[in-house]
């Protein structure tokens, strides 16, 4: 070949491209290297090392990197087979079903908030009855708020009248 001796240039190239690093794009530390290296010199520091490279803080860099990709990529399985159906396999039972105690809680809450309102709406009522005969502002608004509760109620109760009326005019609800 044109006075080209292959042997000769695979050997020179060889020999002089054996051992160094040839890298297409600036290596990205995960870890910033000063905190890394004063870390590292104050550890070893007891063990005489009084010196470190850059070559040594990239190196524990990329191995903290790899070593947390690996414990993610773990996690990341570990929450896929959470989510995988546990409720049609017979090994396992069903311990506790948060959504379901919320709704108890929830139902609960409102119960409480509707017997407290239901006490506050006797106690206006019973003072709005009363026949004191002082002309008490607070006594006159406790009964103009009585009268709205009454004026409420019955409005809700007429709607509800005429709700029950319209479903019996549609009549029964088919099952589909």
């Amino acid at each position: 070949m044109a006075g080209v001796n292959l042997r000769e240039e695979n050997a020179q190239i060889l020999t002089t491209m054996v051992g160094s690093v040839v890298q297409s794009c600036q290596d990205q530390l995960f870890l910033s290297p000063n905190p890394m290296l004063s870390r590292i010199l104050h550890t070893g520091q007891t063990l005489g090392v009084t010196d470190v490279g850059p070559e040594v803080v990239a190196l524990i860099s990329h191995a903290t990197q790899e070593c947390l990709r690996g414990l993610l990529e773990k996690l990341t399985e570990m929450a896929e087979h959470r989510k995988s159906g546990l409720k049609e396999d017979v090994w396992h039972a069903k311990v506790s079903d948060v959504r379901s105690q919320l709704r108890f809680l929830e139902e609960v809450e409102s119960l409480k908030k509707k017997r407290k309102d239901e006490e506050e709406r006797e106690r206006v009522l019973r003072l709005a009855r009363s026949r004191s005969h002082t002309e008490d502002p607070l006594h006159q608004q406790l009964k103009q708020r009585a009268k709205e509760l009454q004026q409420m109620e019955e409005a809700q109760l007429q709607q509800r009248e005429a709700n029950l009326t319209a479903l019996a005019a549609i009549g029964p609800r088919r099952k589909r």
